[in-house]
This record gives structure tokens, C-alpha cells and sequence, in this order.
């Protein structure tokens, strides 16, 4: 298979910062390679948080009824038996972000909040969000305290969340509190829509402590930022279920799931938007008063209106409406938009596109606003709380929510020069790896390797400076064929986020990134029996030793020494 067929490719980007030296607490020295003083802070997606009930609600012909911490978001049973109930304490008011009159929902707090949405034996492993990551960790030892959730209202958009949750203030805290309490850095953990949450938590920064302190505070308190599935221009699925619904794999109508997805603000968070417009102070509104007033325009630079698509590689909608009575077979947008429908004929529908700015700055849902009641609602959250983040389809298609021009904006972080390693995401032996050393990288240009791939191996493509940006050093890898939901279950994915990590810190590290040239088991559920050899798969790593309640061969295949001892491969 050839780089220029169209495959599944999921991004997640590491920024490490190097800036000054990061100096313990205890004793004033610098930040050693010590797990006992870093924490891991994970900011979770869309939808990826469980909200609880804050009210008492009846539900009539339904035995059951809502009551303080009942679980909302995710409770099946009761969606299933009282959906109307259930979507009162879900829904919000498009126009305020208010809660329902007779149900209000709030998110819970902890590990628990994020690891299954749906407890139970049948629902908990098909909810599991953050559990799989959790035990990872536990595996290899970290301590309880050293990971810490930060669930947020997904509902709403950041400057609700500061007014009504005061959530940034309780984050800056909670990188002090884990400082202090352990000695180190954070390295943060985001993934989808936690990052959006996490930058706008670094402007918002900006504005809380004085700019000679500013960098020093992010030395102290942030030693990496895994930016995992980062929708940073934006998510095409977004448009998509602002017009049809996303049940989430749910038994709901999609016009339910329409109504809900519509009633939150956080959901225009998410359109596709140019990187060469912003809104005007969008970081401001999280003042009360300012975010009550606040009118949002934009600003484009001039290459906006040089380019097609936005710099997106096509159009982000395409869409026919019916003919209208007195206009041209292709209307100006504006026209269409300001026009009269009471009077209409039949005919041949006109076409209509738009590119990501005109569905940022609500060109798109003014044109068809005369069709579709709901995108009222729409146009007023976008004027309030405006896009608060700043040809042909193209090779790789991104991971079904997020597509890939969105996806791969991050390689802007990278060095002028890279190194590309590409390698099978499954156990190797370094056969199938290829690699490209000081690529030249252009600041805004992607940087597409000149390799080849198999088309029944799942690669995985390493991009990290060669020659880095000064105070940074990023990776970027792309995973082939990988889901964004379901990405922060991925073993592979997990299993490159704990080498790089241990890498890091490691004080006898030979290179900045772990090495590519081979991977083998680091856990007992790696290992595996070989039915071809009658023994346990790579041998130099497992071997066969069962213990009481194996019931098959592969159960009983285990690494011969522990996982610290294997983890020394990878200095």
C-alpha cells in the first residue's frame, strides 16, 4: 500500500517543556528522575465524565425517579424507562446554559467519575472510559495519589464553566496541591475535549498571574502535555450532530439526541474552524459580567481570503435547499440568507457550500435558518460565545470523529528538522521498522515521510525534533486505524505513553525518546502461547508458569522478570 491511499490515522501529540530547571520542594534542588515526585493529571473529552443528580425529580408511570447523586450521566436503566425524566435533568437552556426548572445534574468528582460511566457487569466494560489506564498504572506501581482526575461540566462552554464551576481556579489549585504535595511537576493527560479545556486553562492563566511569572509557574507545576486525539481546528463530526443527533451508540431517537446535543454550548466549542481567524478577546468572557454582554466577531488575516476551504482540504458542507421564487440558480449566501421564504416553488434545489470559516462565524446556520427552527439557538450561543480556540481529501482520514487536517495541526510544534520512525504498533523485532533522519520541516507545512506500508500491518509513525523549538520538545505519532473514543483503552497507545514517560526521567537515558528499534511484552497480558511453536511467544521476554485458576495455555505465559527489570531494555 502506497502513502497516497486514504487510512485511519489517530494523532496524539507530547510537548515536553525544557525550560529552566524545575526545583523540589523539599529541598531546593533540581527535578530528579523520580516517579515519586511527578503526578499524572487527566483531563477528560466530550461526554467522558459522569453527571450525577442534584435535585429530587418524579417521575410519573416510571418506579423510577431521580434524587441527589443518582447517576444521570451514564444510568441506562433509567434512560430506558424514563427517558423524558432522564432528558430534563440532561438538558440545558440553549439560550443561558441554565438547568432544567426541575433537574439540575452536576459532574462527579474523582477517579471514579471517568473510569465507567455505566457501572455494572454488562454496561461497565461497554462504558469504560479511563479504567483501562487506571490499572496500567497500578501495574506498574504508581501510587494512589499520584493520579488525580479533573471532571468538568461537558456541557458548557468555558466560560460557564469558570462562572457557574469556578473550574479554572480549581485547577491552577490542583497543580499546586499535587506540587506540594509530591515534590514535582504534573505531566497532563487530554484527550478530545480536555484539551481544548486544557488551553483555554492556559490563557486563562495569563490573566491570573503576572507575566514575568508566568513561565516559571508552567516549569514548576507542568513537566509534559499528552495532547491525545486534540480536535485543535475543530471536529467535522460536530456539524454532523448539530443537524442529525449523535446517540452515542444509545437507545435514542437521533432527534432526541439532536435536542440534547443542541441545548449545549460546549458543542460549538467543537466546530470546524480556519487557523487564520480568531475571535475577538475570546479569553475575557470569563468574567461574569463581560460573558453577559459579550458579542464575538472575527478577525481574519488576509491569507484567509487567498485560499480555498479555509486551509482545509475541502469543504466542510455541501448542501441542496429548494429553489426559491426570484433568485439566481446559485443565490449569494447573504442573499439566501436575509430572503423572505414565505412564498416558495418547486424546482430544481440549489447547491450550496461551506468552508470552515463560514461555519465558524455562523454563515452556514443563517442559510438555512428559514429550514430549520434549532439553528436560532445555534446563531445566539455563537454570538455569545463565539469559536474560543484559535481542494481533495488528503491522504489519511482521520479517526471517524476527528478529521485528520485537524488532527495534524500539532506538527506546527514541532523543530525545523525530525526524525520519522515508522514500526508495527504490535510486538516487534525491529525487522519492519523504517526511518528517516533531519527531515526538513517547514514552520505550518506537514511533514509527510516517503515510506512504504503493508496493508495487513497496523504501523504506527513517530515525528520528534531532531532540532527542537527553544524551551519545548515534541513528538508527534500517528496510529493507523485507531478510534477516538476508544483510544484511551488502547494498549499500544498506553504502552508508548509509559515508555516515553519512564524515558524521561530516567537518569541514565541514552537519547531524548525512547527508543523504536524493537518492542516486546512489559506485561504478563502481553505475553502469549505461540499454538505454531508449542511455547509462549517471545521467549526472550515470557515464559510458560501456571498458577491455580489458568484455564488456557496463554494465561499461564508470563515475563520471566518483572516489569521494572524489562523496562531497562528501553534506556
Amino acid at each position: 500500500m502506497t502513502e497516497g491511499l486514504r487510512h485511519l490515522t489517530f494523532i496524539v501529540a507530547l510537548l515536553i517543556l525544557v525550560g529552566g530547571p524545575r526545583r523540589s520542594s523539599g529541598d531546593g534542588g533540581e527535578f530528579s528522575g523520580d516517579y515519586s515526585k511527578l503526578s499524572g493529571i487527566i483531563i477528560p473529552g466530550f461526554a467522558s465524565t459522569q453527571l450525577r443528580a442534584w435535585s429530587f425529580l418524579d417521575c410519573p408511570y416510571s418506579p423510577l425517579d431521580f434524587n441527589p447523586l443518582d447517576l444521570v450521566w451514564l444510568d441506562s436503566t433509567k434512560l430506558l424507562s424514563a427517558v423524558n425524566c432522564w432528558l430534563k435533568c440532561m438538558l440545558l437552556d440553549p439560550y443561558n446554559q441554565t438547568d432544567h426548572p426541575e433537574c439540575k445534574s452536576r459532574p462527579d468528582s474523582g477517579l471514579s467519575a471517568i473510569t465507567e460511566l455505566d457501572p455494572g457487569y454488562i454496561t461497565g466494560p461497554l462504558s469504560s472510559v479511563w479504567k483501562e489506564w487506571i490499572k496500567w498504572c497500578i501495574e506498574f506501581g504508581i501510587e494512589a495519589n499520584a493520579i488525580i482526575a479533573v471532571p468538568y461540566d461537558w456541557r458548557l462552554a468555558p466560560s460557564m464553566l469558570e462562572e457557574r464551576d469556578l473550574y479554572f481556579h480549581r485547577l491552577k489549585l490542583t497543580f499546586e496541591t499535587a506540587h506540594k504535595l509530591r515534590g514535582g511537576p504534573s505531566i497532563v493527560f487530554a484527550h478530545s475535549l480536555g484539551n481544548y479545556v486544557f488551553r483555554y486553562f492556559l490563557e486563562w492563566l495569563k490573566l491570573e498571574i503576572a507575566p514575568k511569572h508566568y513561565s516559571q509557574w508552567l516549569d514548576d507545576h507542568i513537566h509534559a502535555y499528552f495532547a491525545v486525539g486534540a480536535p485543535l481546528l475543530g471536529a467535522t463530526e460536530t456539524v454532523k450532530a448539530t443537524l442529525f443527533g449523535n446517540t452515542f451508540g444509545l437507545p435514542v431517537s437521533e432527534g432526541t439526541a439532536r435536542l440534547m446535543f443542541n441545548s449545549f454550548a460546549s458543542s460549538l466549542w467543537m466546530l470546524p474552524f480556519s487557523k487564520y481567524c480568531t475571535a475577538d478577546n475570546p479569553y475575557w468572557k470569563h468574567f461574569s459580567r463581560a460573558s453577559r454582554k459579550s458579542h464575538q466577531t472575527y478577525q481574519c488575516e488576509d491569507h484567509e481570503f487567498l485560499l480555498n476551504y479555509s486551509g482545509w482540504p475541502t469543504n466542510i458542507v455541501n448542501i441542496e435547499i429548494p429553489s426559491i421564487r426570484a433568485f439566481d440558480a446559485y443565490p449569494p449566501v447573504t442573499e439566501v440568507a436575509q430572503a423572505n421564504f414565505s412564498s416558495m416553488e418547486c424546482g430544481l434545489p440549489t447547491q450550496l457550500s461551506f468552508s470552515a470559516r463560514e461555519v465558524s462565524d455562523g454563515t452556514f446556520f443563517k442559510a438555512i435558518e428559514a429550514y430549520d427552527s434549532d439553528n436560532k439557538r445555534l446563531l445566539y450561543q455563537l454570538q455569545k460565545s463565539g469559536n474560543l480556540v484559535e481542494g481533495n481529501p488528503g491522504a489519511a482520514s482521520g479517526d471517524e470523529t476527528v478529521p485528520y487536517n485537524s488532527l495534524s495541526l500539532c506538527k506546527n510544534w514541532l523543530g525545523p528538522k525530525v526524525n520519522i520512525t515508522r514500526a508495527p504498533q504490535s510486538e516487534h523485532d525491529g525487522s519492519d521498522v523504517q526511518v528517516e533522519l533531519n527531515v526538513e520541516h517547514q514552520h505550518e507545512a506537514d511533514v509527510v515521510p516517503n515510506m512504504t506500508r503493508s496493508p495487513r500491518v497496523k504501523y504506527i509513525t513517530y515525528y520528534e525534533d531532531s532540532e527542537s523549538i527553544p524551551g519545548k520538545r515534541t513528538a508527534v505519532w500517528e496510529l493507523d486505524k485507531a478510534n477516538h473514543r476508544n483510544i484511551v483503552r488502547s494498549p499500544v497507545l498506553m504502552r508508548e505513553l509509559w515508555l516515553q514517560m519512564w524515558h524521561d526521567i530516567h537518569p541514565d537515558k541514552k537519547s531524548e525518546f525512547v527508543t523504536k528499534a524493537k518492542r516486546g511484552p512489559l506485561r504478563d497480558d502481553d505475553c502469549y502461547w505461540d499454538y505454531g511453536k508449542a511455547r509462549c511467544a517471545w521467549p526472550e521476554y515470557c515464559e510458560y508458569r501456571y498458577l491455580f485458576g489458568d484455564v488456557h495455555l496463554g494465561q499461564s505465559c508470563r515475563l520471566k522478570n518483572s516489569s521494572a527489570d524489562t523496562l531497562l531494555h528501553y534506556v
